[in-house]
Formats: C-alpha cells, structure tokens, sequence
C-alpha cells in the first residue's frame, strides 16, 4: 500500500534518476505490408470497392476474406462488417433481444460494448469482475440467476479469458444466449478452443489497434445458420447473400430476407484487400507479441507492489497489451505514477479517474447506462493501469520499458517496491 508523502519533490527526484528515456511510440503500428498495398491499390483501380460491385461468378476481396477468416477461426460462418462495435449489436439483434430487455456484460471493459448494447435496444446489467480481469462468475451467477436476463455479452477485456469451462457450464445452467467480444482476443483459446466458439456468436474488430488493422473494421462468427441469415440481411446485403464467402446455403434466407431490416454496416473490399495479408500471418504476429508480453511481464512481477494478473495454463493468450494493479494507491499518487513514467518515455492508462481519457471509461462515466453498484470492480479500477505493447517495440525496448516502469514504483513509498 502507498505511503501518504508522495509529492512533487519525489517524483522530479525520481524522474532524475539515472534511468535511460525510452524514445518510442505507443501509437505507432507496423505499416501494411507491400502484399497489403499492391491489393489495395488493384482494387483502387478496379473502382470495385463495394463488397457487391461483382462481375460474374467472382468472389469479391470481401467474400474471400470471410471464407479465410472462418476458416482461421473454425467456424462455419463469418460476416466482414465495418466495426467490431457494429458486430456486437447485430449480434444482439439477430440472436433476438428485445427492446429494453436486460444484457449482462463486464463491469469493466470498454466504451462500444455497453455502446453496442443500448444501440441494439437492450439494458446493460454490469456485473463484478477480479483482479485477475475477469467476470466474477459468482456474481454472473447470481445476476442470472433472478431470471431476467437471457443474453451475456462476455466481454474478453484486455485479452483476458475467465474459466470458459465453468463459464459454459453457467450458461447451460441458466439458458442464457451467449456472444463473445472478442475484440482483444482474436487468436486467443482456452483449452485448445478459440475464443469466440463458446457461444452463439464471436465478434472481433480489426480497428488499428487489434490485432489485424484496417482502420476500422470487424467480423462475426457463428456456426449457427438462421442466426447468421439474419445477421448478414442486417449488415445490408440488399439480396445479394448469394456473394458472401462463409454465409447459410440461400434457402435459410427464405424466411428471413424481407422480415429483416437493413442497417447498413459491410465492410468494403479496399479494407479486405488489407486485412487478407495480415490475416494470414497472424500466427506469427501472435508469437511476436506473446514473446514482449513475456519481457515487460517478467519485470512488472519483480515488483511486490504489483498484481499482474495470472495466466492460467488453460489460456492461449495475445499479449498486444498488458495490465497491472497497485492496490490502495490514492488518486492524486496514481496521476503523480502516470506522469513520472511519461517523463521517461512511458505511457500508462489508469482507469480510476474521475473523467476518461481517451478509451479509460469506466461504468459510471456511461451516462446512458443505469447506475448500478460495483464495488469490488470499482476497487480494481481505482489501482488499475494499462499498456499497449506495439510490435513496432522491439525486445530490449520492452525490458527498457519494464525496468522504467519498476523504477517509477521503487521512486514511490511503494510497499514492496524496493
């Protein structure tokens, strides 16, 4: 736990230490690959960027993306569309919600998730998460079990993955309809099963800072073909599903095609020509992030004040970002620890501030959703920092990182730090 004598003398102290800056950037991404532009720029000339703008019996980037993406993640069925955001409500819309009716979903996770929930009509019911990121299924438990629930859009914060086992077997128990945001955890798998598999619906974003960019972007998954039908008249296929690459055989449409509306939100080919070179090295990519995840990981553990959250063996993880708990830290000591690690080159999330900055919101700052008590989650995001990990970082980049970070902590009264 912090002392109570941290001042502005201690950190300009501990910001003179002989601790080399780092110069890097958090928000650079490795640029798209040539393979990526030259499909861009065939498609450009084309002027074919609408996902339907088809000649023949062709299948557009869009499709081939689908039917490469379903593929990848095991699934009978993909939608390319124009954000993960998008995926999520379609998701809740075609699986049924009803306007008003209550979706359980993390306390703690970002913005579009609640976001998607309302634009789909429905209610968030947050519930409860642990130090370890997760959704606390003994709260989820007893949230779904007063029966008013029938949705759980599990949100995969920050490429964390609670027990799927126990949290299918939860869902089972109360007949509740599951979609994954997958967001942070394309790639990610729980015993050999991926992420987005354990329910009716996985939904990914391939928004620059996920792990494919197109800018904005997204997919949904789904082995179940009504569900998909729907889905697709959704995005806005304008009776063109015949062009998809990974959709339902065309009579599971019959029933479906003129009682669904179109809320236009496909993803075009300039996007997809993009994303098919990416997509098909993301293993790789995956391996090269785990390996700097692994680094920081090593020197943010070294320091007892820190709770990093456990991996448990079950999980395949995708460690594009990392995140760490300093409990009991005070407002004004978690503002002096972000500035401190900025001065030498860091830059660290908090999501315990009073107002968010940039993606740091937290539940009471959704206006648009009911306020509800959490306070064991409201505990975890008061001590509760965030970083991304780029691949534009290099190996000795994230063990300068990691030590900057420890030396920040060892600067402060840190319990354990030194």
């Amino acid at each position: 736990m912090l002392g109570t004598d941290c001042n502005t003398a201690k950190w300009d102290e501990a910001q003179r230490m002989e601790t080399k800056p780092f110069t890097g950037s958090f928000t650079l991404q490795e640029p798209i690959g040539e393979e990526g532009i030259s499909a861009a720029v065939k498609v450009m000339r084309s002027g074919r960027l609408h996902r339907y703008n088809t000649a023949g019996d062709e299948l557009s980037e869009t499709a081939l993306l689908e039917r490469e993406y379903a593929a990848y993640q095991g699934s009978r069925y993909c939608l390319a569309c124009a954000s993960g955001g998008y995926a999520m409500q379609i998701a809740l819309r075609a699986a049924g919600l009803r306007p008003g009716e209550p979706v359980l979903t993390n306390g703690f996770t970002l913005a579009p998730v609640p976001g998607a929930i309302a634009g789909a009509g429905g209610r968030p019911v947050l519930v409860e998460i642990t130090p370890d990121l997760v959704l606390d299924l003994a709260d989820l438990e007893a949230k779904a079990g007063s029966g008013k629930a029938r949705f759980l859009l599990l949100s995969n914060m920050r490429g964390h993955l609670v027990d799927m086992e126990r949290l299918a077997a939860l869902v089972d128990a109360h007949g509740l309809i599951l979609v994954e945001d997958c967001a942070h955890t394309m790639g990610a798998a729980w015993r050999g099963k991926k992420s987005g598999n354990f329910g009716i619906a996985g939904c990914f974003s391939t928004q620059t800072y996920k792990h494919l960019n197109s800018g904005e972007g997204g997919f949904l998954t789904s082995d179940d073909p009504e569900f998909m039908a729907r889905a697709v008249m959704l995005s806005g296929s304008y009776m063109l599903y015949g062009r998809h690459g990974a959709a339902p055989d065309p009579s599971v449409f019959a029933g479906i095609r003129l009682d669904t509306p179109n809320c236009s939100g496909r993803m075009d080919n300039l996007r997809a020509a993009i994303l098919r070179p990416q997509l098909a090295v993301l293993e790789d990519s995956i391996e090269r992030w785990n390996e700097r995840y692994r680094i920081v990981e090593q020197k943010l553990r070294a320091v007892d004040a820190f709770h990093v959250p456990v991996r448990p063996p079950e999980e395949r993880y995708v460690g594009s970002s990392i995140q760490f708990l300093i409990e009991g830290i005070s407002k004004p000591e978690a503002h002096d620890f972000v500035a401190a690690n900025k001065a030498l080159g860091v830059e660290l999330k908090w999501f315990g501030d009073d107002e968010p900055v940039a993606f740091t919101s937290n539940h009471k700052s959704w206006g648009y959703v009911e306020a509800q008590q959490l306070p064991k989650t409201d505990a975890i995001l008061s001590g509760l920092f965030d970083m991304r990990i780029p691949l534009t970082f290099s190996s000795d980049d994230c063990a300068q990182i990691g030590e900057i970070i420890a030396s920040c902590a060892k600067a402060m009264p840190l319990k354990g730090a030194a």
